[in-house]
């Protein structure tokens, strides 16, 4: 088989000084004509350089890449301890470099020009088997609310997939009747052909794919609720110096920020960055430095237990902890129309990340929504979209985004900025047709073209799961400021990002202020 070219960095080849370096740090060995290095939904697997021969790598039993010398394998999932969701067989014998996984994050840590190379390639890999649809396979009706639940789970937390819709695909229910598995039995999700789940919860799948962490019964000095961008800063910040840190999260990492097509302002990155890339590369320094990362794990109250605080877990367990960072943020807001539901995840999203632009090739889309949010998926939809419509209810769109999105989608030919619009109706059979728009000035109403609808009309802060312990403002953000900046009325208990009253809603603030926060939590540790 023909060695797969290089795709935009993701196959470098390793020139022979760096192979060297990292010779003394695994060994070489001999390969065979069909031995497997790594098998797909593997947890436990090593570092391969291939130094003579060939090979394959496999989604099921199809070949989707073949490596030759100089190549190195793996994805992302490598460094961040998930299960690999396709296998490694070598195709031509020859000879290959071992190295154990926690000597490579070793490497990485000390030789930052190899460690880039390698998580860039990690990184556009990941992208790679997510726009080619591989590694899990889901299978159910589309008007199944599970389907819709698997799906957005696997979206948010980067999961390599394809949907199987059983109302249009005929091999479906034969792919079925294999695993004796009847159609009432689904959703289900496969994994390499033989491991499958009926119907699982979002903790269930996360185990599949090596996700969930197990929650710690000891005391913890630092608790975060919330793994958004001010979430994973507190906890990089707390567990790098020497906090006994975890991190719990309902859905995934990255918050309302990793659903972030580009994030062009934050300093550093002046190419931009997807907020799911961000997202990614802080979820390793989490676990780089020790702090304990469950996900999906919802957090459901909080208790003050002996002059010290307890979150509970939707789980059935609790953790006990010294301080408590809450960065939970805010839930997405839903457009006020008919037949929402009808439409939501066949239709209409609340995120526009790869998976999502996937579904838009030439098609027409409709956007909702006067922030940074909406005018960076416009953007990035553009790029696929047939036509991108922007509905904004304002009339002014500077006053919430900021002016280098303007200017952008001001110049964008693609793009259609509505103003004073707002969406009234939504049209279709089985998936979204029309959406129907009301000029709030004129009064006139209009039928647009639109397959896909996203909305991003801001969020409601998740506070509910704090039973009022905490005191809020009047649109129920959490207030702070107590004996300490970013405390709350509970000594010992901060707020920061999206959920605190008074928050500048940028990532960049949110990172800042879990940064802060952490060392207010030694100001009270030690007090």
């Amino acid at each position: 088989m023909q060695e797969t070219p290089d795709l935009n960095g993701a196959y470098p080849r390793l020139d022979p000084e760096q192979i060297e370096r990292l010779s003394g740090y695994g060994e070489r060995m001999p390969t065979r004509r069909g031995q497997f290095l790594f098998r797909q939904g593997e947890r436990d697997y090593d570092f391969f350089v291939v130094l003579e021969g060939k090979v394959a790598i496999l989604d099921g039993d199809a070949v989707i890449r073949v490596h030759g010398p100089g190549r190195f394998l793996g994805d992302i999932s490598l460094l961040s301890g998930q299960s690999i969701l396709v296998g490694a067989v070598v195709d031509e014998p020859g000879r290959v470099l071992r190295v154990p996984v926690e000597r490579l994050r070793a490497l990485v840590a000390r030789d930052p020009i190899l460690g880039d190379l390698v998580l860039r390639a990690y990184f556009i890999r990941r992208s790679l088997l997510i726009e080619q649809g591989a590694g899990l396979r889901i299978i159910g009706s589309r008007f199944s609310p599970d389907i819709r639940r698997l799906r957005d789970f696997a979206a948010r937390n980067r999961l390599p997939h394809r949907w199987i819709d059983l109302e249009e695909d005929e091999e479906a229910e034969k792919a079925l009747r294999r695993l004796h598995v009847t159609p009432a039995d689904t959703p289900v999700v496969i994994l390499n052909g033989q491991r499958f789940l009926r119907n699982p919860s979002n903790a269930e799948l996360a185990r599949l794919v090596g996700l969930a962490a197990p929650v710690e019964e000891d005391i913890a000095d630092l608790v975060i609720v919330g793994a958004g961008p001010a979430g994973l800063a507190a906890a990089v910040y707390g567990a790098s110096e020497g906090l006994h840190t975890t991190v719990l999260d309902a859905i995934a990492t990255g918050g309302q920020a990793g659903t972030s097509s580009r994030i062009e302002n934050y300093l550093g990155f002046p190419s931009g960055v997807s907020g799911a890339e961000l997202a990614e590369r802080a979820v390793i320094q989490v676990e780089k430095f020790g702090a304990r990362l469950g996900v999906p794990v919802e957090a459901t109250g909080l208790e003050i237990l002996d002059g010290q605080y307890a979150v509970s877990a939707g789980n059935g367990g609790r953790i006990r902890a010294r301080t408590v960072i809450i960065a939970t943020g805010a839930r997405y807001r839903r457009l006020d129309v008919p037949n929402l539901e009808r439409f939501e995840g066949y239709g209409v999203y609340y995120a526009a990340t790869e998976v999502e632009a996937l579904m838009c090739e030439r098609l027409p889309v409709a956007i909702v929504g006067g922030g940074n949010s909406a005018g960076q998926a416009a953007l990035y939809l553009a790029k696929r979209a047939s036509r991108v419509r922007l509905f904004v209810r304002g009339g002014d769109l500077g006053r919430s985004m900021s002016r280098y999105l303007v200017d952008q989608l001001e110049r964008s030919p693609n793009i259609e900025i509505h103003l004073h619009t707002e969406v009234r109706e939504l049209v279709g059979d089985d998936t979204l047709r029309v959406v129907v728009a009301e000029n709030n000035e004129s009064g006139e109403r209009r039928a647009f073209d639109a397959r896909v609808l996203f909305v991003f009309i801001g969020a409601d802060p998740c506070v509910a799961w704090l039973g009022g312990q905490v005191d809020l403002d009047e649109k129920g953000f959490i207030r702070t400021g107590g004996a300490l900046p970013l405390e709350t009325n509970l000594p010992g208990v901060f707020a920061v990002g999206d959920v605190r009253s008074g928050s500048i809603k940028r990532v960049a603030s949110a990172v800042g202020e879990g940064a802060m926060a952490v060392r207010l939590v030694h100001e009270r540790l030690s007090g």
